[in-house]
């Protein structure tokens, strides 16, 4: 004898967007964790000379040398920057298409030849490129 009941049998159901929802959630969380877990390291870079650069000396071109102090030298001969910002204004002034090349020491740092770099660019001049020197065994 089968016994009736007041309330409406249901068919079962599995649902799945709630599902779905808590996997995203899931995905997104591990991966904003993985991106958070990784170890930050540094390398000590050396970086190579040029094999092929051949210097030249043109006379409408000035050529800076930063040395390892932060000192500036204008075709090996030193001075300081407010005489090197009066030379570049003036040889500007004569050549609007005034060429600078900036070579810094081996052992010179990075701010240094930024400053020098910005030094110029202050002076006016639009025409400035980072120098690179033949690799002292190349031929």
């Amino acid at each position: 004898m089968k016994i009736r009941t007041p309330i409406p049998v249901k068919p079962t159901r599995l649902e799945i967007i709630p599902l779905i929802d808590i996997m995203f959630f899931l995905l997104a969380s591990f991966m904003m964790v993985s991106l958070q877990m990784q170890i930050v390291r540094t390398l000590k870079a050396n970086l190579p000379t040029a094999t092929l650069a051949t210097a030249s000396a043109k006379p409408d071109t000035v050529n800076l040398m930063v040395t390892r102090d932060g000192q500036v030298s204008v075709d090996d001969k030193s001075i300081a920057l407010p005489a090197l910002f009066t030379l570049l204004t003036n040889r500007y002034s004569l050549n609007t298409n005034l060429p600078v090349y900036i070579t810094g020491a081996r052992d010179a740092t990075h701010g240094s030849v930024m400053f020098v770099l910005d030094f110029v660019k202050r002076a006016g001049i639009e025409h400035v490129a980072i120098a690179v020197k033949a690799a002292p065994d190349q031929p």
